[in-house]
């Protein structure tokens, strides 16, 4: 199998962590890096990391979109056409895997606000890739060696989330999450966190657990699907931490997953998009412009983004 990394956007840390990471031998996989020949050019002669770029054997292959030249590369500063190539890089990637070239794509850190200076409609790697899979109905799944979340809603205010927690959006969550599960490890064991502090209390603190989250635990059950819940989340992260009661976490919220994920493995963290026909892993950090081309970003996300593509893909 031979996957797929985007270079992502080439002011930031994208190209000097995927060189160093080959460099290391720590791409246990044959890829193929999707951007530009010249960008990785240059940050292999200003980081002294000799790596050899091509397709003759023991080099890096790159798959050449030419969309830049050195003179265009300005490390650590917004960039229009940086942004615009970082798109462009996802879109062929997506495409090779759709079309069976690419067993799966990992995505190495795009700019935003640089990517809307070009495209004033995108809003994140996700959602493009949806687009283009033809889905609308995805979600992230964060993983680290110790915890596995997904969630309900992402990137929306705190009052749009809790709107946002409502049955059929749950038992989607649940059944993409008891899925994705099930390529990683025979008989997994699925949580699902409660929205209101000790779980709603019966009704005391909100009635949210009682009328939606309940509803929709007890459908996934009676599918035959492997959770439990809602769990009060105070002790839920607990129990599937330190007691190893559960293998995956549906979270109601972006930040009831992200933060103890964060807080237990924050350089090693793997972005996992669920939904997709195809296979999507990303890191799980941003371009990092305060670090871009120092050498000193850690290539951690990127090796267990990989590893964790190349799992999904073997069950």
């Amino acid at each position: 199998m031979t996957f797929g990394i985007t270079m992502g956007d080439s002011s930031g840390v994208g190209p000097e962590i995927v060189l160093r990471a080959f460099r290391d031998g720590e791409l246990r996989y044959p890829v193929i890096v999707f951007g530009d020949l010249a960008v990785l050019e240059a940050c292999n002669r200003r980081l002294g990391l000799g790596v050899s770029l091509g397709n003759a054997a023991g080099a890096l292959n790159v798959a050449d979109l030419a969309r830049l030249r050195e003179a265009d590369i300005t490390p650590g500063r917004l960039n229009a056409k940086s942004g615009a190539a970082a798109r462009d890089y996802v879109v062929a990637a997506t495409r090779a895997a759709l079309d069976g070239q690419i067993a799966a794509v990992v995505t190495l850190p795009m700019n935003k606000e640089a990517t809307r200076l070009s495209d004033p409609a995108f809003t994140g790697h996700t959602e493009l890739i949806g687009e283009l899979c033809g889905v609308r109905d995805v979600t992230i799944m964060l993983a680290s060696e110790q915890l596995i979340v997904t969630h309900v809603s992402t990137h929306v205010s705190l009052r749009t989330a809790i709107e946002r927690v409502k049955r059929e959006r749950i038992q989607r969550i649940i059944e993409l999450t008891c899925q994705a599960m099930a390529k990683l490890k025979e008989h997994p064991r699925v949580a699902v966190a409660g929205l209101n502090p000790h779980a709603g209390e019966h009704g005391l603190f909100g009635r949210e657990e009682i009328e939606e989250i309940e509803p929709a635990v007890a459908w996934a059950r009676e599918r035959g699907l492997p959770v439990e819940g809602p769990i009060a989340p105070d002790a839920l992260f607990y129990l599937a931490v330190r007691k190893k009661r559960y293998d995956a976490v549906v979270c109601m919220y972006h930040d009831q997953g992200h933060v103890p994920l964060k807080l237990l493995d924050f350089e090693a963290g793997v972005n996992v998009t669920l939904g997709l026909p195809i296979v999507r892993t990303s890191v799980d950090h941003g371009t990092a412009f305060d670090i871009a081309w120092q050498g000193v970003a850690s290539i951690r996300s990127l090796v267990a983004a990989l590893e964790f593509a190349a799992r999904s893909c073997q069950r």
